[in-house]
């Protein structure tokens, strides 16, 4: 099964909507609530970073009897230094989206925790592609 999700940059309101209907998707299917758990959380965050941070992008689900490959692309302006990046606690995100309460810099760290695999990849001026894997 497929699912493809357009993600709103600036729109906090539509955030959450992959990661919902992945839920029910995975519920249906019967899968552990643990790992249902995990595969939200890294959703979640992937949509959030998307809106925080770029203008907009898209959102690939595959789900089969074993896994869940996710891929989100952006059209933003890149990721300066991934690692750093990576490191919990820091934030690019402007002071708007921090007063709403996100950009708190544990989104990247919160994929990486939550997931059994993951890739980043980034060109500045041309956006950025992550994908994670999790099994059931």
């Amino acid at each position: 099964m497929e699912l493809k999700f357009d993600i709103v940059g600036g729109d906090f309101n539509l955030a959450g909507r992959a990661s919902s209907k992945i839920k029910k998707v995975l519920k249906q299917l019967g899968i552990d609530p643990k790992i249902i758990k995990r595969i939200v959380v890294a959703v979640y965050e992937a949509e959030v970073n998307v809106v925080a941070h770029s203008v907009g992008g898209r959102l690939f689900a595959q789900i089969n009897s074993s896994e869940i490959n996710v891929r989100v692309v952006d059209d933003g302006p890149g990721i300066t230094n991934i690692e750093q990046a990576m490191t919990v606690g820091f934030s690019t995100a402007s002071k708007e989206v921090r007063e709403m309460g996100f950009g708190a810099g544990m989104g990247l760290p919160n994929i990486k925790k939550n997931t059994d695999e993951m890739t980043i990849e980034s060109e500045l001026e041309k956006g950025t592609s992550l994908s994670f894997t999790n099994r059931f």
